[in-house]
C-alpha cells in the first residue's frame, strides 16, 4: 500500500496514476497544506452557494405559495443531478483525470445562481436548483481525489480538512440568507455569483498543480494486501457504509431542510432567529466533520463510525421533547457527534476499493446528496399530512441504524 495505485485492467485501457495512496517520498514530506487549504476553501465556497437554496426556502414558500412537498421537490431537483452524475464523473476521471473540470463545473453553479435570482416560475426554480447540483456533481469526486493526493499519507486528516470547508460553507448559507437575502429579497442571490467566480479562479490554480501529478502508464493489476477482505466482504461492507451514510445524512437533511419551520411552528421565533439557530447546528456539524478524520487516523475508522452514529441516538431521541434553548444545545451535541463519521466512512470506502477512488468518492458523495434530496421530498410530504414535530419524532430513531457497523471488516493496519 506504499506504492501509487494503478487502475485495474478489468475495464480500462489507459489508466491514470495519480498517487492516490501516497508514496514514501510524499509521506515523508507530509501533507501539501497549501493544496489542502485551497481545495477546502473551494469546498467552502461551493457548499456556501449550495446551502443558499435551502436557506431561501421560507422566501420562496411565502412568495410563490408553495407547500412543503413542493419545497422538498426543489431539494430533490438540486440533489438529483448531483447524486446521479457524481458516480459517473468519478468513474470517468478514474480512467482519465480532468484537472480543469472543477473550474468548468463551477460555471454551472455560477449560472444556476443567476437563474435562481431571476426565477419567477416554479419550473425555472427547479431548473436553477438542478444547475447548482450539476456543479456539485463535477466538483466533489475529483476534489476528494486531490485531497487524498495531497494528504501525505494522512488520509483521514486530509479528508477532514476537505470536509471542514464544505461543512462551514453549509453553515454560512443561513447566516448569509438572514443578513442579505431576507432583507433584500430573491434578486440578491445574484450577488453570490461573485463567490462562484472566485471559486473558478481558485480551482483553476489547483488544476495547474494537479495536472503534473497525473501520470499515464501501461495497465498493471492492483496487488491486493494478503489480509485484505474478500470481494464478497467488500461488497457487504460497502452496502453497510451506504446504510450508515443513509442514517446520518437523512437525519441531517431533516434538520437542514425543515429545522427553520420546526422552530417557527413550535416556538414562534422569527425567520431570522431561526436562521441563526440553524447556523449553530450546521457550525457544530463543521467542527465534528473536522475532528472525525484525525480521530479515525489515530484510533481506527471503524470505532469512530460506531461512536459517531450510535452516540448521537440518545440526543436525537430527546430533541423533539426539548424546549427552545435545550433544542439549541442538543442540536450542537448532535451535530458534533453525528458529523464526525463522514470522513471515516468515505476513507473506509476508498480503502476497500483502492483502485476506484474517483468512482467510490462519487458514489458516496452522490448517495449523500441523493439521500438528502429524496429524504427531503418524502419528509416534506409526511409533514404536509402530519406535522413537522411528527417528522422529527420519526427521524430521531435513524441513528439506530449505526448497529450495522458490526458487519464492517477489520482493514489491514497499513491502509489506515
Amino acid at each position: 500500500m506504499n506504492k501509487p495505485v494503478v487502475v485495474s485492467a478489468e475495464t480500462l485501457t489507459e489508466p491514470v496514476v495519480v498517487g492516490d495512496v501516497a508514496p514514501a517520498a510524499a509521506r515523508a514530506a507530509g501533507p501539501a497544506y497549501v493544496v489542502l487549504a485551497g481545495i477546502s476553501f473551494s469546498h467552502f465556497l461551493n457548499d456556501t452557494m449550495q446551502s443558499l437554496i435551502a436557506s431561501v426556502y421560507p422566501i420562496l414558500k411565502d412568495t410563490y405559495a408553495l407547500d412543503f412537498a413542493q419545497i422538498g421537490m426543489i431539494t430533490l431537483a438540486f440533489q438529483f443531478t448531483a447524486s446521479l452524475l457524481q458516480p459517473v464523473v468519478g468513474h470517468y476521471t478514474d480512467k482519465k483525470a480532468q484537472p480543469y473540470s472543477l473550474a468548468i463545473g463551477m460555471a454551472s453553479t455560477f449560472f444556476g445562481l443567476l437563474l435562481l435570482s431571476a426565477a419567477h416560475q416554479y419550473l425555472v426554480i427547479l431548473l436553477a436548483a438542478a444547475l447548482v447540483g450539476l456543479g456539485s456533481a463535477v466538483f466533489h469526486p475529483e476534489s476528494a481525489r486531490i485531497a487524498r493526493l495531497a494528504s501525505g499519507g494522512r488520509y483521514g486528516f486530509a479528508q477532514s480538512v476537505f470536509q471542514l470547508g464544505g461543512s462551514f460553507g453549509t453553515s454560512m448559507g443561513p447566516v448569509l440568507a438572514a443578513l442579505i437575502v431576507v432583507p433584500f429579497g430573491q434578486g440578491s442571490i445574484a450577488w453570490f455569483s461573485s463567490i462562484a467566480f472566485l471559486a473558478i479562479v481558485v480551482l483553476w490554480r489547483i488544476g495547474r498543480w494537479y495536472a503534473p501529478q497525473i501520470k499515464a502508464k501501461k495497465t498493471a493489476a492492483v496487488q491486493a494486501h494478503p489480509d485484505a477482505p474478500s470481494s464478497r466482504r467488500v461488497a457487504v461492507a460497502l452496502a453497510v457504509l451506504v446504510a450508515l451514510l443513509f442514517s446520518k445524512q437523512l437525519y441531517v437533511s431533516s434538520l437542514s431542510s425543515y429545522y427553520i419551520f420546526y422552530l417557527i411552528d413550535r416556538f414562534g421565533v422569527s425567520t431570522q432567529a431561526a436562521q441563526i439557530y440553524l447556523f449553530v447546528f450546521l457550525a457544530a456539524n463543521a467542527v465534528g466533520a473536522f475532528l472525525g478524520g484525525p480521530l479515525g487516523d489515530r484510533f481506527g475508522r471503524k470505532i469512530v463510525i460506531w461512536i459517531s452514529i450510535l452516540g448521537a441516538l440518545p440526543f436525537t431521541l430527546a430533541l423533539p421533547y426539548a424546549g427552545l434553548y435545550a433544542s439549541a444545545v442538543l442540536s450542537v451535541i448532535i451535530g458534533l457527534i453525528i458529523s464526525s463519521t463522514t470522513s471515516s466512512i468515505i476513507v473506509f470506502a476508498q480503502e476497500l476499493v483502492p483502485h476506484r477512488f474517483g468512482m467510490i468518492s462519487g458514489v458516496f458523495f452522490g448517495v449523500a446528496f441523493g439521500i438528502g434530496g429524496l429524504g427531503a421530498a418524502v419528509l416534506g410530504k409526511l409533514a404536509d399530512h402530519t406535522s413537522i414535530e411528527f417528522v422529527y419524532q420519526v427521524c430521531a430513531y435513524l441513528p439506530a441504524i449505526g448497529l450495522l457497523a458490526v458487519f464492517l471488516p477489520e482493514l489491514p493496519r497499513q491502509t489506515r
